[in-house]
């Protein structure tokens, strides 16, 4: 559980593949509002409309994705993935190039790259459970959750100054060309895959899109953590839009500062994943799992106080550094407790319903948040966001249940 244990060459083609794509989102970090903003001079209302309408139409997209490809080769769907979200991205700086740029524009490819975000995420899970022995899971999960944390710190300070030296595009150009840089690095893993083998009915029943959801809903453990999971990212992104609109707009802060204020706190993340795995070994999964899980929930009601110039510069970094310690432990302990408590053959439906239900959530609350921020101000909407959060902890699990056994986990014990 040190983290430094080799995983083989296929897993590091796995893992390089996601670094670039990561460091591309990096330098992308907030391009779609920061470019409502300074180019078609969007409101909150549009904003929080762009954020949520990517999210929540594209989440209905990727309903039926998961079956489909739950009975299908994983890597050739990554490719696809990858391919489709290059394709979808470079059409923003095209259309910018020829003036043609607009927000009906932003909003169908904010679709496009949400739904093909979640079947990704999906067949990358399901592949990585193949690849990988169930002991190294956690290790392989701590190594992507610290490149994502690494990338961020590097890549919105080099986002922000491009977009200011070369033009509002620039970033989406270089996160459209991650993707193509991703898919190349997943075709070179190599290997064989099998094709899996259907279970029960040989075509598509209406039944197999709801079998993610019942199998979360019927596990003791995971429906907690799953309601918890959805409540959470949903209050904090929600939040995100409307930071953009204070910073950026009311007060006065420039794009490099804007993403400094956000990534140099990434380095929490990087040693809460680093620490994620000797943290479980010493205290268990589950006490380490809860103990993140209540604490992220603390930090977010204090971004309702920042300030202008350098006192709210400090104020956002300190906060985003004791928030994102706790969700760098917090999320590869969850990601390696959905694999190994999900069999096989439902690991992709399993995991494209979480992905489905956290962007329509966190779609719903945007929407919900971006209208408050209108009534009221960004401000007000941002410190509801964090006393709700406040009360989130009370949807984690209180008690150990013994979970129903999988298939998998029955015969581990035989």
């Amino acid at each position: 559980m040190t983290g430094r244990r080799a995983l083989g060459r296929r897993f590091g083609w796995l893992w390089a593949a996601f670094a670039v794509s990561s460091y591309g989102t990096g330098l992308g970090f907030g391009a779609f509002p920061l470019i409502a903003v300074l180019v078609l001079h969007s409101g909150p209302t549009q904003v929080a409309a762009l954020a949520a309408t990517g999210r929540a139409v594209g989440a209905m997209l990727a309903v039926p994705l998961g079956p489909w490809v739950e009975f299908r080769r994983k890597r050739p769907v990554m490719v696809a993935m990858d391919l489709i979200r290059f394709a979808a991205l470079m059409s923003v700086p095209a259309a910018f190039a020829l003036g043609w740029l607009s927000f009906a524009q932003l909003l169908v490819v904010s679709v496009v790259v949400a739904a093909a975000d979640i079947a990704f995420k999906a067949a990358s899970g399901a592949y990585l459970k193949s690849l990988v022995p169930p002991e190294d899971l956690l290790v392989a999960n701590g190594r992507f959750e610290s490149t994502t944390w690494t990338t961020t710190v590097v890549g919105p300070p080099l986002g922000g100054a491009a977009v200011g030296l070369f033009g509002p595009v620039t970033t989406v150009v270089a996160d459209a060309v991650s993707y193509l840089l991703s898919a190349l690095g997943i075709r070179a893993i190599g290997g064989s895959e099998p094709r899996p083998a259907r279970t029960g009915a040989p075509r598509l029943k209406a039944g197999d899109l709801l079998e993610g959801w019942r199998h979360i809903l019927t596990h003791p453990t995971l429906r907690p953590l799953f309601l918890n999971q959805i409540v959470v990212n949903g209050l904090i992104m929600a939040s995100e839009p409307l930071l953009a609109v204070l910073l950026l707009g009311r007060l006065g802060f420039a794009p490099w500062q804007y993403g400094l204020a956000f990534a140099a706190p990434c380095v929490g993340g990087l040693v809460g994943s680093r620490l994620a795995p000797r943290l479980v070994t010493r205290y268990g999964q589950r006490t380490v799992m809860l103990t993140a899980g209540a604490l992220r929930a603390c930090w977010p009601v204090g971004l309702a106080f920042v300030r202008p110039g350098v006192p709210g510069m400090v104020l956002i970094i300190a906060v985003q550094l004791g928030l994102v310690t706790c969700i760098g432990v917090f999320n590869p302990v969850l990601a390696t407790y959905r694999l190994a408590h999900t069999n096989t053959d439902r690991v992709t439906r399993t995991l494209s319903a979480w992905s489905v239900s956290t962007s329509t959530s966190i779609a719903a609350l945007t929407a919900a948040w971006g209208l408050l921020a209108t009534v009221t101000s960004p401000r007000t909407a941002i410190a509801a966001a964090g006393v709700l959060l406040l009360a989130t902890p009370l949807l984690l699990p209180r008690r150990e249940k013994a979970p129903r056994n999988t298939r998998e986990e029955a015969a581990s014990l035989t």
